[in-house]
């Protein structure tokens, strides 16, 4: 018997955890006033550039003594430029969960070859704990886990007098959580995940521990023209100042000041919140009623506000195999996509077999409220399609 299905579908059905939906109300007609054209080197590029990161810093609540930088690659080139950096002057603890955690540990250990590091580590759904840290040595973090689902509940685990870096992988979780700025040093984001923007720019913010390792540290392996931060043994004011180290899309950057703008005028850094943990409430209340599915993170104060990781935990699926799993939740996702009712829900490859659904601030709630039954509605037809004796 075939399932009925609902009669209303979410009006934008983008629930990608990167890139993300944009902005309510985004439009082309928002970038009419990018300066295409023209050198980024220019007056008029630089001030943008500049106002961008001015916007950041007020939007994401940034101490005045942190300096911003907008850099190449994405998240990952600002990670990168972190890590290559700032790492080798003292023992490093890498701290992961999920992929990307693990993606960052791969770099310490076999790309720079650092021979002092320290792993804990926890499966999926999990944290690792957070009272081993030593933090006489630096530590590598992601603050939310984009392919787990979990985050750190806040920054009380990170010692105040800490002798070491934290270096925080934190693009899932800007514009959607509060980061503790006085316990982090070097912070990364991404402009395409929580704010919806374009790809392929980075965002590298400093404390002044981070810079004054900066200048008085020098790593033994050769950094390229793009992670090099300083000249003369001293911080490049410039990078912090909108003179990027390589040609950044005024495109891009005009769509990031416009969504900037955006957050600004709802009400700052507690409304994106407000509106990502509403989200997330809409998913919750209905997990709470569902039987067949549920919260991948195992404790509700380490569960992301943005990307949601739900596992089906129906017994018929239980007892597929892994591979049966994964071809369940390909299913169930590739159901609702094709009816329109919601992009991009799938798992991440590398995580366990579910889905993840963004919840952040560019989402609406009525959408995320007309999403949950088509979930239900695919799982019922995924279901009967399965073998009998499963």
């Amino acid at each position: 018997m075939t399932a009925m299905k609902p009669g209303m579908r979410p009006v934008i059905p983008h629930f990608s955890s990167g890139p993300c939906a944009k902005r309510p109300g985004w439009n082309l007609q928002a970038l009419t006033d990018a300066t295409l054209g023209r050198s980024h080197r220019a007056k008029i590029g630089k001030a943008k550039l500049k106002r961008a990161i001015d916007l950041t810093r007020d939007v994401l609540q940034v101490p005045a003594d942190y300096r911003i930088g907008i850099v190449p690659a994405s998240d990952t080139g600002a990670v990168e430029m972190a890590l290559w950096s700032l790492l080798g002057a003292r023992p490093v603890t890498m701290l992961a969960w999920e992929s990307f955690g693990e993606g960052w540990v791969t770099d310490v250990e076999k790309q720079l070859k650092l021979k002092d590091v320290t792993l804990l580590k926890a499966p999926y759904g999990e944290l690792p704990d957070l009272s081993k840290i030593d933090f006489n040595s630096d530590v590598v973090f992601t603050w939310n886990g984009t392919t787990s689902g979990v985050r750190v509940p806040n920054g009380d685990w990170i010692a105040a007098d800490r002798a070491g870096l934290t270096i925080c992988d934190a693009t899932s979780a800007a514009f959607a959580q509060k980061l503790d700025w006085a316990k982090l040093d070097a912070v990364t984001f991404s402009w395409q995940k929580a704010l919806g923007g374009e790809a392929a720019h980075g965002m590298l913010v400093l404390s002044p521990r981070a810079v004054e390792r900066l200048e008085i540290y020098k790593p033994a392996w050769p950094l390229p023209k793009i992670f090099r931060m300083t000249k003369g043994g001293k911080i490049n004011e410039g990078i912090f100042q909108g003179e990027t180290i390589n040609t950044p899309s005024m495109l891009c950057v005009e769509d990031y000041l416009d969504t900037l703008q955006w957050a600004k005028s709802i009400g700052g850094l507690d409304a994106l919140i407000a509106r990502a943990d509403a989200n997330t409430k809409v998913l919750a209340d209905w997990v709470a009623v569902t039987p067949w599915v549920d919260f991948l993170a195992a404790a509700p104060d380490i569960r992301s506000n943005t990307s949601v990781c739900l596992k089906v935990v129906d017994p018929a699926v239980i007892r597929l195999s892994a591979d049966g799993q994964a071809a369940f939740a390909k299913t169930l996702a590739g159901l609702v996509e094709k009816e329109g009712a919601g992009y991009d829900i799938a798992y991440y490859r590398d995580a366990p077999p579910g889905l993840r659904i963004w919840c952040g601030a560019t989402i609406e709630q009525s959408d995320v409220a007309a999403l949950t039954p088509w979930l239900d509605w695919a799982f019922a037809e995924a279901k009967a399609a399965l073998p009998k004796a499963a």
